[in-house]
């Protein structure tokens, strides 16, 4: 049976921006792994997996670094509202990915579509958010950010909720959310 918990284990926990760069990296070798799948089997567990760890890493950034970003970098507005728009347009693309037949060759070419805009999106929040924040941020907050961060991940959804960008919609629908993708991560691998 699969676990459902979602795998975002690096080695990096002392510093928010650290933690993440290495979630992003992760993300790039599961996407790797679901294009690279010797067959449909395998593709769906890497899948799932990449699925399960989007979909934490981003509500837990929404709830946590985005707000911080707002308030401690200069232009965080602007930047942040950047990243909310594309977070929104992977959710989706990924409620879309979620729909087709894992063997098809559309499900390739649209996953290889969506790789290309997460990993744009994750150069750009490295670039314009996080090194900013590193600066912006002194070494006890960003290990404080971090907690926050794995706090949040903890109790996040599985599954992409486009519509669910920002920090206060997280709190609202976010644990109930958690709950029925949680249970239906624990169904599905049931009955497999």
């Amino acid at each position: 049976m699969a676990d459902s918990k979602p795998k975002t284990f690096v080695q990096s926990t002392d510093d928010v921006v650290r933690f993440l760069t290495d979630q992003h990296n992760l993300i790039k070798d599961l996407f790797e792994e679901v294009l690279s799948a010797s067959g449909d089997d395998a593709r769906q567990t890497a899948f799932v997996e990449l699925r399960q760890l989007l979909a934490v890493h981003e509500t837990a950034e929404e709830m946590v670094v985005h707000p911080r970003a707002r308030a401690a970098v200069d232009g965080g507005d602007k930047i942040v509202d950047a990243r909310l728009e594309e977070e929104h347009k992977a959710k989706q693309q990924l409620s879309e990915l979620e729909k087709l037949d894992i063997g098809s060759a559309e499900f390739i070419t649209e996953l290889e579509k969506f790789r290309e805009a997460v990993l744009d999106h994750a150069a750009h929040e490295e670039a314009e958010e996080f090194v900013k924040l590193s600066r912006e941020l002194d070494a006890q907050e960003l290990e404080r950010m971090t907690k926050a961060v794995q706090a949040a991940e903890a109790i996040a959804p599985t599954r992409p909720h486009a519509g669910v960008e920002s920090a206060s919609l997280n709190f609202a629908v976010g644990p109930f959310a958690s709950m029925l993708d949680r249970a239906r991560d624990l169904i599905g691998s049931a009955l497999k």
